[in-house]
């Protein structure tokens, strides 16, 4: 979660950014630079999915060595937070928190957490977006006129009492797809390309350049659902009483 206020901005433009994502199926980390108000995108590398313990670092590590620079001299880093897969949020974060105390002169390196709906959300330029929860459900991002933007796990009974349904949704999966066309068929779904670090980059660059860091101490994953082995433990604890 964020901080919640405003820190003094530090000096960005012409600073480089690096954004994390590994929430989704597939990863990806990208490396840019602020030039005025303008986001150069440097350079991107994706990941495989379960591989990123192994190949996040590496990833990070090759695009500044690119860069010909090294971590301490970033300025500020964007990460995916969620929601989606446990093990990739935590990864992601995990690996953030650690490159965040490698900033110059003992200072953290500012980092900001952005939501992957809301990143869909923006590259689809569509209010309401979808990922695949599995279990035919979905991660939802609605916003609407007058409202805060609400997001939640929902199946086709929570998708059912939402009223009026949304006319267009941002959709870059077909699991989520699916559920979409079944509870809400007179929606159009807008196809983009799953979102990946860069998108998250050029969102969370205003965020950066505002000072509206993330507490590194507080920050955690966006989830919208507990774990497995919350779940299950939950079930195994209720058959055990009934026993």
């Amino acid at each position: 979660m964020e901080s919640g206020h405003n820190n003094p901005a530090p000096p960005l433009f012409g600073r480089l950014l690096l954004a994390i994502d590994t929430c989704g199926p597939t990863g990806s980390v990208a490396l840019g630079r602020l030039a005025g108000r303008d986001l150069e995108v440097l350079g991107q590398v994706e990941l495989e999915g379960r591989s990123y313990s192994t190949s996040l670092i590496t990833a990070v590590d090759g695009l500044l060595t690119e860069a010909q620079i090294a971590l301490k001299d970033v300025g500020g880093i964007v990460v995916v937070n969620g929601p989606g897969s446990f093990t990739g949020v935590r990864l992601g974060l995990a690996a953030v928190k650690g490159f965040a105390e490698a900033g110059a002169a003992g200072e953290e390196i500012p980092v900001v957490a952005v939501s992957r709906l809301d990143v869909l959300s923006r590259k689809a330029a569509v209010p309401t977006a979808v990922l695949d929860a599995h279990r035919n459900e979905v991660y939802l991002r609605v916003e609407r006129i007058g409202a805060a933007p609400r997001e939640l796990l929902a199946g086709a009974r929570e998708l059912a009492v939402i009223d009026p349904a949304p006319l267009r949704v941002a959709v870059c999966d077909d699991a989520a797809a699916a559920v979409l066309s079944a509870a809400w068929p007179t929606a159009q779904l807008v196809r983009v390309v799953a979102p990946l670090a860069k998108d998250a980059l050029r969102m969370g660059e205003a965020r950066l350049i505002a000072g509206a860091y993330a507490d590194l101490a507080l920050l955690d994953g966006h989830y919208l659902r507990r774990s497995d082995a919350e779940i299950f433990g939950d079930t195994l604890a209720a058959g055990s009483k009934r026993a």
